[in-house]
């Protein structure tokens, strides 16, 4: 289709030959039009299209025409291109499917909104709610309080520490399982250990813990050859019973005969006759003087070997103990000073100078000693 030759635009200019023309002829400057021929001064689409006279063309000032743009109008086809014309399938808009929402999404939309929910669900909210925040005050409760819970812990610990060990000891005196069932004694010489335990036997039955030591005692005081005992626990069921005898040293002679008595004095045996292996203790001022004590003192610190040859042992003071072998020889002793050192010097002489060689013996110094 063509368009009316008014409605035509001119070619293109050159832009080398514009350029060129522009330097050669100066830049003409523009009027400013007045209002009442603004009007007018609009030209139309065919008197801006439309050349100028021939006869004005050597003698008018060529000025710039600015073309406005026109809009482009759609080529209506005409039958026969119409025809020849590809016709474009129509495609059909189809609308997106709407997606059903999830479970959660709903859940958690009715719980971003207070008004959407159920009576059921808003008192769940509240009820999870609430334990949420007691959750949050009771892990601030902790952790300011944990330097007291740790004291209440130690004191607990503490606690029950003693009540276990007071349940321990109650159960231990009262329980039958500690009752005392043997009697062991250990120690004796010359005391049978059955009548030991022939006399203890009244705390058979007893719990350890809980066994009379009083009694013990008492039960054991009777027996005159006993010095000094101690008793042991051994649980569950045992008591032992250690037993320290009495050392006699000598006799003393009497109305009725002799008594076999210790260092102490202490009266172990009884009789008319003389106990063979003892010397006869004479002194003068009794059992209670410093005399008997010095004489029992030296008779403990002599061997075996010279205590069986003794006759008879003198004391009237601590200073002037003497001794009478059973051959009648004598052993000026002194003091109960040096005691032992003495014996050893004692001894060593009479292996020198054996008994009925020498009538007497001074030890009084024992590192000159002198035979006579």
């Amino acid at each position: 289709m063509r368009r009316p030759p008014s409605l035509e635009r001119p070619a293109d200019p050159d832009p080398a030959a514009e350029r060129a023309g522009a330097a050669a002829s100066p830049k003409p400057r523009r009027t400013r039009k007045s209002a009442d021929t603004a009007g007018s001064a609009v030209p139309s689409a065919s008197a801006a299209y439309a050349a100028p006279p021939p006869s004005d063309l050597s003698s008018a000032t060529t000025e710039p025409i600015t073309l406005p743009t026109l809009p482009t109008q759609p080529v209506v086809p005409t039958q026969s291109s119409a025809a020849a014309a590809t016709v474009a399938p129509v495609v059909a808009l189809q609308r997106p499917e709407k997606k059903k929402p999830s479970a959660k999404a709903t859940r958690d939309a009715a719980t971003n909104d207070p008004a959407a929910l159920s009576p059921a669900a808003a008192r769940k909210q509240l009820r999870a709610a609430t334990k949420a925040r007691k959750h949050y005050e009771r892990g601030e409760v902790r952790r300011f309080t944990w330097r007291s819970r740790r004291r209440r812990r130690t004191w607990l610990v503490l606690g029950g520490a003693v009540a276990a060990l007071v349940a321990f000891v109650v159960v231990g005196a009262y329980s039958p399982l500690m009752a005392l069932r043997t009697i062991e004694v250990v120690g004796t010489n010359r005391i049978p250990a059955e009548q030991v335990q022939a006399a203890l036997s009244a705390q058979i039955g007893t719990p350890l813990p809980i066994v009379d030591g009083d009694q013990i005692k008492r039960e054991l005081s009777t027996f005159t050859l006993i010095q000094s005992y101690s008793t042991e626990s051994r649980p569950p069921n045992t008591l032992v019973v250690r037993i320290v005898e009495r050392v006699p040293v000598g006799l003393l002679t009497t109305a009725g005969g002799f008594e076999l008595v210790d260092a102490a004095g202490v009266a172990l045996q009884s009789g008319a006759e003389r106990v063979p292996g003892y010397p006869v203790i004479i002194a003068t001022n009794g059992v209670g003087h410093p005399g008997f004590t010095a004489a029992a003192a030296v008779i403990r610190a002599l061997p075996e070997s010279i205590r069986t040859q003794l006759d008879s042992v003198t004391a009237a003071t601590t200073d002037d103990v003497t001794l009478t072998l059973a051959g009648g020889e004598r052993i000026v002793w002194g003091s109960a000073e040096r005691s032992d050192y003495k014996a050893v010097v004692l001894a060593a002489l009479m292996v020198t100078y054996p008994p009925g060689s020498v009538g007497e013996y001074d030890v009084t110094s024992p590192d000159s000693a002198v035979l006579r």
